[in-house]
């Protein structure tokens, strides 16, 4: 092996050029990545302590030299001419530099191509309220997000501001206008972006992640003074995200802020991705909860509703579906198989019964 580090660059057209969404590399293991969800190492020697130096230095920015120096971790934005724009994680692990690189998409896909509900399009062109998009790290969040802003792009005349950390999905104007900032290289913070959003004559604000008190209060302030707000949460489904945000605040303001979601709320995604049948590619799957009277009612007072999960399963009329539904489609429709399905399901046991009673399944 050669005495000169590895260099990162060649490593980052090999991501983009197998359609992989993320590239790890770790000393003591070659670089891997990730094509349709399963990580593949690439064929050569394991990387040494002063390779993943030499990637950081090559790629980290000035102003976050001190910062990765003092704790160890740092989040920023790479580009690399003819190749692309990457979301970029550096951290140490056992004492040692590692870096995650996630690729980062220009323009966003169609939704039908996407398999995104159609109910979504109809969210997105919502004039005001807040719209959730929510589900695990690498489920899909950003990519639906970005697909309804190139929506309302598309149709509507308006004024979008997104936040984000960083920016993922690079957007041009169409019929709209947007404005993409980028916490700390645009803006100090979520909350401080928010702020300023507001005195820029928005019509829709994109959150990239509401992470804090102040981010969600000035998300659900926005919201409920006539704009549209898209943003994500870290949440599994509808349910633990009414609970998440509720969870911010202290107890004798929960009340008032169950009652503003219940006002301001339009509805919730939440997503998982499922490999396809074949093994070519994941499908997702989403759970969607409309906003509107009875769901409305649950959020202010929980104990008067039958449980939210409830009421989206009998929720067809308003193109309301749970992620078991979804899933039921997918495997009757042979998009993913039975066993991949019943691996992310939310009641395995119930799906099992309703496909074999259907005889989907023997």
């Amino acid at each position: 092996m050669s005495d000169q580090p590895v260099s990162v660059i060649p490593l980052l057209h090999a991501l983009a050029s197998t359609g992989g969404s993320d590239l790890h590399c770790k000393v003591g293991s070659a670089p891997r990545i990730r094509v349709d969800g399963r990580l593949r190492k690439l064929q050569m020697p394991p990387l040494r302590p002063e390779d993943t130096r030499n990637m950081v230095a090559q790629v980290l920015p000035e102003d976050l030299v001190a910062q990765f120096r003092d704790i160890h971790e740092a989040d920023f934005a790479f580009s690399l001419s003819g190749v692309g724009r990457f979301r970029v994680n550096a951290y140490v692990a056992r004492g040692t530099d590692s870096l995650v690189f996630r690729r980062v998409a220009v323009g966003a896909e169609p939704m039908e191509d996407l398999g995104i509900p159609p109910v979504v399009a109809e969210l997105a062109l919502e004039p005001r309220g807040l719209v959730l998009v929510t589900g695990p790290t690498g489920s899909g969040k950003t990519t639906t997000l970005a697909s309804m802003v190139d929506l309302i792009n598309t149709y509507r005349e308006v004024n979008i501001i997104t936040i984000e950390d960083p920016i993922e999905v690079l957007h041009t104007d169409k019929k709209a206008i947007i404005s993409q900032r980028e916490v700390r290289s645009d803006t100090l913070d979520f909350s401080n972006a928010l702020r300023g959003a507001m005195r820029q004559d928005p019509d829709v604000i994109l959150i990239g992640e509401m992470r804090d008190i102040e981010t969600v209060r000035a998300a659900l302030s926005a919201a409920e003074t006539g704009h549209l707000v898209l943003a994500t949460l870290h949440t599994v489904d509808a349910p633990d995200t009414i609970n998440r945000i509720v969870d911010f605040f202290t107890p004798h303001e929960q009340g008032q802020i169950r009652a503003t979601l219940a006002q301001t709320l339009r509805g919730i995604v939440s997503q998982r991705l499922v490999r396809r049948a074949g093994g070519e590619g994941r499908a997702l799957v989403a759970e969607v909860m409309i906003n509107h009277g009875r769901t409305a009612e649950a959020i202010v007072d929980p104990s008067t509703q039958p449980p939210i999960v409830d009421l989206i399963a009998e929720g067809e009329y308003y193109k309301m579906q749970t992620f078991d539904q979804h899933l039921y489609s997918l495997v009757a429709d042979g998009v993913v198989t039975f066993e991949d399905a019943i691996s992310i399901a939310s009641r395995p046991q119930d799906l099992t019964v309703a496909l074999r009673s259907a005889g989907v399944i023997q």
